[in-house]
């Protein structure tokens, strides 16, 4: 409104609700009218910088969904910016206890420059390169002390340069939006170091972009100068307000209805959270179509959706859902790229190949049937149709992201020099983590100097890497990968905020990065392979140049093969741990 503010919020089923102002630790409250299910109030003389928050006033009865408490501060679910992190204390669960020193504020934004970026495209003869903000540039020698950690750091010429060099052509951020610590941690002496564990689904966290919106504007526009497109990962899927012990922060004490219920009023958990957010209910699905448009409108090229069956659940995953038809129908989406984690915890998660013809799906029968074969106990066929793009899966023209290791399970390098995982310093005496990773160690079970052992370990690593870079659609690698990464053998360091889970650039192995370039500058030259349909001219050979036959696919022991497509040779050989890219 000129010369002021308009505030809303939805609050369904409050009796009042106020508008707080603040300046400093003074707190202003102004009472808000009821529309609707929103209440609403317009401001005269408050504008951009302005800090504010919510309180309601209502019945207070958590059994039946009911968790209005006017000393809990609350954040907007729309904020954009935060005055500080999330941080966890006890106060901010249970009735009464007063949380106005505790709660972020949110802040009145300054509105976005009015020219939005074009998006580039997620370029498939490149690399998707997942990163952790934080962890990526904490040890990184050429990134200024101040600046580590933040989003303006990945915009550094040492880190763009690193991602031109390994063929990156799109950066996968894990998400960014501000979150809280799950409350067993604090104890623990440990902190979230993912950020899967979001508030309000814009706010920027203020430690990863001290220059809010506007910082990651600006590193979103290097990157695009360097043909970087930018990825957000965003978590739709549940909040940071846990289960029914958990904090009072925002949606549960504004509209609590935003999140599912079963008949008998407990929490749905088909997160293994502790909540989930209702995609059925059309206030979430606003909340989550205006989230994608704030982030596309500061540059983002894409999202990819953490635990993506939620959204598309009320409360049985459907593929029609109306949140598909909402991106689509929306201009500024439409011409982004969508990507989906297609499972979560709950009945019917697992959705490979179900989300719409236009969206990309991380593929983990990919990831296991490359792992399976390396080990030694995977079938060639299997492997022949992941190369292809799984067009058993998707058909054509295939929408495989393509991986062989994720922030969540072992590093690549772990992954060939562990069977069992190490999660002690998580403080769950190891119980935390996937107990089967498809893993193999060659006879020593974490770091080694015996030669041969390290030899073996490399070769391994170089042929699965070789693999991906062969593969048909789009691949993904996790930042470090290219270098051996390690994580000691920990294979769930979401509580690691420190050396075990920040990228290691000092000890990086610079000859297998260098392998990694070679391979990405293979795939560029190479079209044929990097086309997403699927051809009718591939041509498959035995090691020894003869045709391959079904009983040569479909037999154990057998050792790989060759694939002819188009001028380029891709020979898988399992018994040399080789794979060459001709």
């Amino acid at each position: 409104m000129p010369g002021g503010t308009a505030f809303a919020v939805r609050a369904r089923r409050a009796d009042a609700v106020w508008l707080c102002l603040f300046d400093g630790d003074d707190e202003r409250r102004v009472a808000m009218r009821r529309e609707g299910d929103w209440f609403v109030v317009e401001v005269p003389g408050v504008g951009p910088g302005q800090r504010y928050g919510y309180r309601v006033e209502g019945e207070w009865a958590p059994d039946r969904g009911l968790w209005h408490d006017p000393a809990k501060l609350l954040v907007d679910p729309y904020a954009v910016e935060l005055d500080r992190r999330f941080r966890w204390d006890a106060a901010l669960a249970g009735f009464g206890a007063g949380t106005g020193h505790l709660v972020p504020r949110a802040i009145v934004p300054s509105p976005l420059p009015a020219a939005i970026p074009d998006p580039v495209a997620i370029d498939p003869a490149g690399l998707i390169y997942e990163v952790n903000v934080r962890g990526f540039t904490m040890l990184h020698p050429d990134i200024p002390e101040p600046q580590r950690g933040t989003i303006a750091a990945l915009a550094h010429p040492a880190i763009v340069a690193h991602l031109r060099r390994i063929g990156v052509t799109a950066i996968e951020l894990m998400p960014i939006v501000a979150w809280i610590d799950e409350r067993h941690l604090a104890p623990l002496g440990l902190t979230n170091a993912w950020g899967y564990n979001s508030v309000v689904p814009m706010a920027i966290d203020p430690g990863l972009a001290p220059g809010g919106i506007a910082e990651l504007r600006d590193t979103i526009t290097a990157l695009h100068d360097a043909g970087i497109a930018v990825i957000l990962d965003l978590v739709f899927n549940h909040t940071g307000e846990s289960d029914a012990e958990g904090p009072v922060l925002s949606l549960r004490g504004l509209d609590n209805r935003s999140y599912a219920h079963a008949p008998d009023g407990r929490l749905i958990n088909d997160t293994g959270t502790g909540n989930t957010l209702d995609a059925g209910d059309a206030g979430v699905r606003d909340l989550i179509v205006a989230s994608l448009r704030h982030f596309a409108c500061a540059g983002v090229d894409g999202f990819r959706f953490d635990l993506a069956p939620i959204i598309a659940r009320s409360p049985g995953f459907n593929a029609q859902a109306p949140i598909f038809a909402a991106i689509a129908a929306d201009p500024l989406l439409a011409v982004r790229q969508m990507i989906a984690e297609p499972w979560d915890i709950g009945p019917g998660g697992y959705q490979l190949g179900n989300f719409p013809s236009d969206w990309l799906e991380w593929n983990d029968r990919y990831r296991d049937d490359v792992r399976r074969f390396w080990r030694g106990d995977g079938g060639a066929g299997a492997l022949a149709t992941r190369l292809m793009g799984s067009s058993d899966i998707f058909g054509s023209p295939t929408r495989s992201v393509n991986f062989l290791a994720a922030h969540d399970g072992f590093t690549l390098a772990d992954l060939v020099s562990h069977v069992d995982r190490h999660n002690h310093a998580n403080g769950e005496n190891n119980r935390d983590g996937h107990g089967e990773n498809l893993s193999w160690n060659h006879g020593v079970e974490g770091p080694s100097d015996e030669p041969s052992v390290r030899a073996a370990r490399d070769a391994d690593l170089r042929a699965l890497l070789a693999t991906l870079f062969a593969t048909r659609g789009h691949i993904q690698l996790t930042a470090g990968d290219e270098f051996g990464r390690t994580q000691r053998g920990n294979n769930n360091g979401y509580a690691q905020d420190n050396a075990i889970s920040w990228v290691d650039w000092a000890g990086r192995d610079t000859a297998l990065e260098a392998f990694v370039a070679d391979c990405a500058a293979w795939r560029r030259a190479r079209p044929a392979v990097v086309d997403r349909t699927v051809p009718d001219v591939a041509e498959w050979r035995t090691l020894d140049g003869r045709a391959m036959t079904a009983e040569a696919w479909e037999a154990y022991d057998c050792p790989g093969f060759e694939l002819h497509l188009d001028g380029a040779v891709v020979r898988v050989d399992r018994s040399a741990r080789r794979v060459m890219l001709e």
